[in-house]
């Protein structure tokens, strides 16, 4: 019986983060909205941002699927929108045929800079003590 307790306390639990986690992102969502971004695409700036600290540094697309929590499908999808956008630039590592560059363009890290402090009070409000 005390298993069975256990297992529902475990199952609650993982109910209540993830409906923290839908909560908050549907707040950042709507916090972001007005500046034409959403929240993915925020992670995905806030990582090629504050990971690519040199203006010319940049990240492999593959690095960034974990970072992100999306499918490589996804991100993909992700990135074309914000290169159509003109937030990233992608390019072909010279290395790798298959493996795909991604970095912040000026106006990518503009708009960061923008949202970072919205983003931010959203998540001390959604998730502060």
């Amino acid at each position: 019986m005390a298993a069975k307790t256990a297992d529902a306390g475990l199952a609650q639990r993982w109910r209540e983060i993830l409906g923290v986690h839908a909560r908050t992102v549907a707040e950042i969502d709507r916090a972001l909205h007005p500046h034409g971004i959403g929240a993915s695409d925020f992670e995905v700036l806030d990582v090629l941002t504050t990971e690519a600290l040199d203006e010319d540094a940049q990240c492999r697309v593959q690095n960034l699927v974990g970072r992100v929590h999306l499918s490589q499908s996804a991100l993909s999808r992700l990135i074309g929108r914000l290169e159509k956008d003109g937030l990233v630039e992608r390019s072909m590592c010279t290395d790798d045929r298959r493996g795909v560059w991604v970095r912040p363009t000026d106006k990518g890290r503009a708009l960061h800079a923008e949202v970072l402090p919205v983003q931010r009070a959203v998540l001390a409000r959604m998730l502060g003590d």
